[in-house]
């Protein structure tokens, strides 16, 4: 289940399961965080052209004004806001999935570079922490001594309905354990 309520539906099987070999396994809760980047691909190209043309207009006046070095400058400017925008699409493209099973909790991380990190739980030991800290709140995921965080690129407000979620279905699911 999402946090908003709704189905996950998964490759393999019926929405809320995974089908291993002959095995299915329910699926209990499923989220998948990823960073919100509020800029999209058109208005990255509008601001890139805006910026441009701004850049050139006001090189040519300093061209033409014969300070001529400034006009480098002002595509260097350029180059460098270009180069900002995409590292930043770039660490846009991290992934953490959150899926608790019949059987354990597995936070699995996608790095920009495609390198993935997996880590599992015992969904009857794990404990979800909202730990309140200057200047933020870290979401952590704790058990056997073990702490993870997650969702270190969420809002406050995100943070805190993402625990509140992720933590009623490991009560629902304590409550009445597959087995």
């Amino acid at each position: 289940m999402r946090p908003d309520g709704g189905q996950a539906a998964l490759p393999g099987g019926e929405p809320g399961t995974i089908v291993r070999g002959m095995d299915a396994e329910r699926v209990h809760f499923d989220a998948e965080l990823r960073p919100h980047r509020s800029l999209g691909r058109g208005g990255f190209l509008i601001l890139m052209l805006a910026l441009g043309g701004v850049s050139f207009v006001a090189g040519m006046v300093f061209l033409l004004m014969g300070a001529w070095p400034v006009f480098g400058f002002f595509g260097l400017d350029l180059l460098l806001v270009y180069i900002a925008f995409k590292l930043n699409y770039r660490s846009g493209r991290l992934v953490e999935t959150v899926r608790l099973t019949d059987r354990v909790l597995t936070v699995e991380r996608t790095m920009p570079n495609g390198r993935v990190r997996s880590w599992t739980f015992e969904p009857y030991w794990v404990r979800v922490g909202l730990e309140e800290a200057s200047p933020s709140s870290r979401l952590t995921l704790g058990s056997h001594g073990r702490r993870l965080t997650i969702g270190g690129f969420l809002t406050e407000e995100e943070r805190a309905e993402f625990a509140q979620a992720l933590g009623a279905a490991l009560a629902r699911w304590r409550a009445a354990p597959p087995g």
